[in-house]
């Protein structure tokens, strides 16, 4: 069998099993002997990975592979230690400042690079709250080997016990909690390799040199448990989805670039856990409290997030106190945020919003800076698919529909199959309306309670939504102890047994 050595402008490439791409002239240009090509057999994307990223990833893996493999000669009582260590070093004021110095840097480069920063300051309240997740870590009663369920037979026995998955790929945007978060894979005794964006990439080095390695040192666990693939190319998560070694792929951020990530995973044989797209739904029922719904919106809106309300459904019967209710609210979440609030109106509903609200110009605070720009203005149907990636400035989209049940066949055909909230007082009204929605995550107030730390108490490796397909056997939250697998073992007591 031959291997790829050079690639040549406008070669032939078939993807899908009946389809053809070309190679450009850049791709040939920059593919030298010694690199890769993925194919993404979704779409045809051509994925040029340099031999210096995939001998990096390479070398990660086998780590992490060697540090599972170790594992087994290491105590619970040291990853327990490892977690409290972990903790305590972020805690600790001195070890924090450069982590707190090279976080800076990150911020500084991405906002001159006209990017999003929400997501990527680590201030004390992020701080906060890897602390915490961490504790959780520490404190959670799980083993790596534990029984579920023992099967009794005449003569033996079948019993069922939780154990490692193994070598757990990640690949997530500049969030520098994320890090620490899933290192909770580590509580089931699996080990895990990360790639995080560039935005983060310094504050991750920092992580890793002042508080993660020193805390598995401690601990006495293998060094290569964690590892994180310090690179700012995308080229090293194309390559480290498409380790084979993996047992567990999980991609967390939104769009594009985590869909054909997800794509090389499967197509690699990887399992993969996909947690992109996000934007949240609020509907509004016949009966809803119109104080409710302003409090609602505003509580929803308090930062741009995946759980973030990004669409307001509301009946055409209430829209004469609610659409001012939804108003008054998203004045209230941008003042909140220090700046002004954006509305998107789908076009048939822009009769019930005042007309001033599209005359109105705002300051609108975006990553790239101010613009200036209408209050409110028209947007297609289609486009309810869209998901708002504000800065500062609250985003949503209002939609006036018939009733309910169009508003869940708008939500059903348009949202990600996320978050969804039915503002109502009738009991009978959120039963059906829980029954209709297609989404894992329902209730009946603000968005943002959706969080795996925040609501259950675990820190979360992700959220998923049903955009791909349901969930086998979990639910939409991966969190540290969903990663495992489970091992049967068998007891014979009557050895003249046999089928």
């Amino acid at each position: 069998m031959s291997r790829l050595t050079e690639l040549t402008a406008g070669q032939p490439i078939i993807f899908g099993g009946d389809r053809v791409t070309h190679v450009s002239n850049e791709l040939a240009a920059a593919f030298v002997d010694g690199d890769r090509l993925v194919v993404v057999q979704a779409d045809g994307a051509l994925l040029h990975i340099p031999a210096a990223e995939h001998q990096l990833v390479e070398a990660a893996v086998g780590r992490a592979a060697r540090g599972f493999a170790q594992l087994s000669d290491s105590s619970d009582a040291q990853i327990t230690h490892f977690f409290d260590r972990f903790a305590d070093l972020l805690g600790d004021d001195a070890v924090f400042a450069p982590i707190a110095k090279a976080n800076a840097g990150d911020v500084d480069a991405t906002r001159k690079r006209g990017r999003s920063t929400t997501r990527l300051v680590l201030g004390e309240s992020m701080r906060t709250d890897m602390i915490d997740g961490l504790r959780v870590w520490r404190d959670a009663t799980m083993g790596r080997d534990v029984a579920l369920h023992t099967v009794e037979h005449d003569g033996w026995s079948v019993e069922a016990r939780r154990a490692p998955l193994g070598v757990v790929g990640f690949v997530f945007e500049g969030r520098p909690n994320v890090f620490a978060d899933a290192c909770g894979v580590v509580r089931t005794g699996n080990s895990v390799v990360f790639r995080i964006g560039s935005d983060a990439l310094g504050t991750a080095r920092a992580i890793v040199q002042h508080a993660l390695e020193p805390a598995l040192d401690e601990a006495g666990l293998p060094s290569g448990l964690v590892q994180l693939v310090d690179s700012a190319a995308h080229a090293a998560g194309h390559a480290l989805f498409s380790d084979q070694r993996l047992a567990l792929a999980v991609a967390r951020g939104s769009g594009p670039a985590v869909a054909q990530l997800g794509a090389v995973a499967a197509q690699s044989g990887v399992p993969v856990s996909l947690h992109g797209t996000g934007g949240a739904w609020v509907v509004a029922g016949e009966s809803a409290d119109a104080a409710q719904l302003t409090a609602v919106v505003t509580h929803s809106l308090d930062r741009k997030v995946c759980n973030t309300l990004n669409v307001c459904a509301i009946p055409a019967s209430r829209a004469g106190d609610l659409v001012p209710a939804l108003l008054a609210g998203l004045e209230l979440a941008g003042a909140a945020c220090g700046a002004s609030a954006r509305l998107h109106v789908v076009v048939g509903s822009e009769a019930h919003v005042p007309s001033e609200c599209f005359e109105r110009r705002v300051a609108i605070e975006r990553a790239d800076g101010s613009y200036d720009e209408p209050f409110a203005s028209t947007l297609q149907e289609a486009e309810l698919a869209t998901e708002w990636e504000w800065e500062n400035s609250p985003e949503v989209t209002l939609v006036v529909v018939n009733d309910v049940s169009a508003a869940v066949e708008l939500c059903n055909n348009y949202s990600p199959h996320f978050a969804v909230s039915m503002i109502s007082n009738d009991p009978t009204e959120h039963d059906d309306f829980y029954a209709a929605v297609d989404a894992p995550f329902v209730g009946n107030g603000f968005t943002r309670w959706v969080d795996g730390q925040y609501a259950l108490n675990k820190p979360e490796l992700g959220l998923s939504n049903w955009q791909g397909g349901r969930m086998l056997g979990r639910g939409a939250i991966l969190s540290g102890d969903s990663v495992h697998t489970v091992r049967y073992r068998a007891t014979v007591n009557d050895h003249t047994t046999h089928r």
